[in-house]
């Protein structure tokens, strides 16, 4: 794969859903009634404008004001080192490359990134005389120093990617060189990815590295379109324009304001009734209610992947294929729809969406079919043979309903289940990131295969929670990464979303919701199907 510049980031952005993005856990899902219009839409929810809207039909910018954006949560900090949902870092940081609407590594901060020996050797070129916001040098170093401490540090979610290279050296201020331990033709992905799937592309400047050490997630400087001035946590973050950024004449705005709005319910009326100018939206419902709505403009892709259950593989009564078998084939999904997304479930019964080249029919015809007689059926068998398939259910307080229709579904086919919730701070890492769990739940929208699917099924990976292990996707994962040849990595890939359905890894339930929802005059929207932005276009119509 080779990046090279081909001027400036384009203007225009081309519709279709494919795969790209960033992939990022979040625990969503629809619940409640969609209100709006009495002329609502039924069926699956398809993609409106996944990318952000087109830039050069959207007038001349207008500079000024400050947007106002709804959050999901409040983010935990902004040092990339550390596993988190911060929908502010692209602000304060940039990122020195970003992947298109096609899945294609494209130039940013980084003009070009190459390779000389089918991956082994990458040479990457930097814009010249780009600043941190204090002032420091973007140069080769900076990116050295950044990319050391994932290296450093087993816990970032950009480790295993920083772990595969062998030695860097800045050949010159604006030239880096990465030698890997082996060939990885997908290597520059990991310079475009969100901070949440893991990213070596925020670069900290190395003074703030210095004067703030552990404290630098509070004090985070970046090149980024806009700076952080205050953070009252739970309350509201706000940034001011960087006077100095890179992009000249941008950004558009004076500032921004983010404030976490965790109550589902509280941020649809706040979108709704234009407290807020953005919402990040995660959940079905809200989308629903954003797409009925006609004095919002939604912006919505469902890519690959998406939400599912996870098995507790370490744990019985998941360790047993037969009982993944009898939950998937107890979930009514047409009822789920009705009950639960406003009848307008896009469903989800494989790894990668029909619209991606790397999917396989044969993965899709593999999966079980709702069957509650069968589903009957392998659960006697498996108490005849002394197992116990009752078990506890764990998710967040937002969840709630959903986890109702669960155990309904469970009691149909003679399994007790109980039910536990959690806040979603502490269920992220009290339940889903220290594996306390038998059946649990996500969204994980996946962005390229390289390096979202190991991420999510491969041994290991740093989004596989349900510790889902099986030798040959591991090989074929590891092959998908290493070739340059696109047939290859494509059979590479379907093999991977075959055996996965064949092993029964994960409960797929839906593809993801992960919308930016916003009043009509917030124009210039680039962002990631995962819901990542770019602020430096953004600018209102005001």
């Amino acid at each position: 794969m080779q990046v090279r510049a081909g001027g400036r980031w384009r203007q225009a952005r081309w519709a279709g859903v494919v795969a790209a993005a960033v992939t990022m856990l979040l625990v969503v899902t629809g619940c409640g009634s969609a209100g709006g219009s009495s002329g609502a839409q039924t069926g699956p929810i398809t993609a409106v404008d996944p990318y952000g809207g087109d830039l050069a039909k959207e007038g001349t910018p207008k500079k000024g004001g400050t947007l106002i954006l709804g959050a999901d949560r409040e983010s935990v900090t902004f040092d990339p080192t550390v596993q988190n949902t911060n929908m502010a870092q692209n602000a304060v940081f940039d990122s020195l490359l970003k992947l298109s609407a096609d899945g294609k590594v494209e130039p940013f901060i980084a003009t070009g990134m190459a390779t000389s020996d089918n991956g082994t050797t990458w040479t990457m070129t930097l814009t010249p005389n780009v600043r941190f916001s204090d002032g420091t040098a973007y140069d080769a170093n900076a990116v050295i120093v950044n990319t050391q401490r994932h290296i450093d540090k087993a816990t970032s979610p950009a480790h295993t990617y920083a772990a595969m290279i062998a030695s860097m050296q800045a050949v010159d201020p604006l030239t880096v060189r990465f030698t890997l331990k082996s060939p990885l033709a997908s290597f520059p992905i990991v310079f475009a990815q969100s901070g949440f799937n893991g990213t070596l592309g925020m670069i900290i400047s190395p003074a703030a590295l210095q004067q703030w050490g552990k404290d630098i997630g509070t004090h985070p400087v970046g090149a980024g379109p806009f700076t952080l001035t205050s953070w009252v946590r739970d309350s509201k973050m706000t940034l001011a324009r960087n006077p100095d950024y890179w992009q000249q004449g941008m950004p558009y705005l004076d500032g921004l304001e983010f404030r976490p709005l965790p109550d589902t319910e509280t941020r649809t009326s706040s979108t709704q009734n234009g407290d807020i100018d953005l919402a990040f939206a995660a959940y079905n419902q809200e989308l629903v209610r954003g797409l009925n709505n006609s004095n919002l403009q939604v912006y919505y892709g469902p890519g690959n992947s998406g939400e599912y259950l996870f098995f507790n593989f370490t744990k019985a009564p998941f360790d047993d294929r037969s009982m993944r078998e009898a939950i998937i084939r107890a979930l009514d999904m047409n009822a789920l729809s009705a009950s639960q997304y406003n009848n307008r479930l896009t469903t989800a019964t494989s790894l990668f969406d029909r619209s991606s080249p790397y999917h396989d029919q044969a993965a899709s015809d593999l999966w079980p079919t709702f069957d509650q007689a069968k589903a009957k059926e392998l659960v006697a068998a498996y108490r005849a043979k002394g197992g116990n398939p009752d078990f506890t259910f764990k998710t967040t307080t937002s969840r709630q309903p959903f986890a109702e229709f669960v155990q309904a579904q469970m009691a149909a086919i003679g399994i007790k289940v109980d039910v536990k919730t959690y806040d979603l701070a502490q269920y992220s890492s009290a339940v889903v990131q220290s594996g306390d769990f038998q059946l649990s739940t996500t969204v994980a929208p996946l962005d390229n295969p390289f390096p979202g699917a190991q991420r999510l099924v491969g041994t290991g990976g740093s989004g596989n929670f349900g510790k889902y292990s099986n030798p040959d996707v591991d090989k074929w994962l590891a092959d998908a990464a290493v070739t340059s040849d696109d047939a290859q990595r494509t059979k590479d890939y379907q093999q991977v979303e075959d055996q996965v359905n064949k092993d029964l890894a994960v409960v797929w339930i839906s593809r993801a919701y992960l919308a930016t929802i916003t009043k009509k005059d917030v124009k210039g929207i680039d962002r990631y199907l995962s819901r990542d932005m770019f602020y430096g276009t953004t600018w209102l119509d005001r």
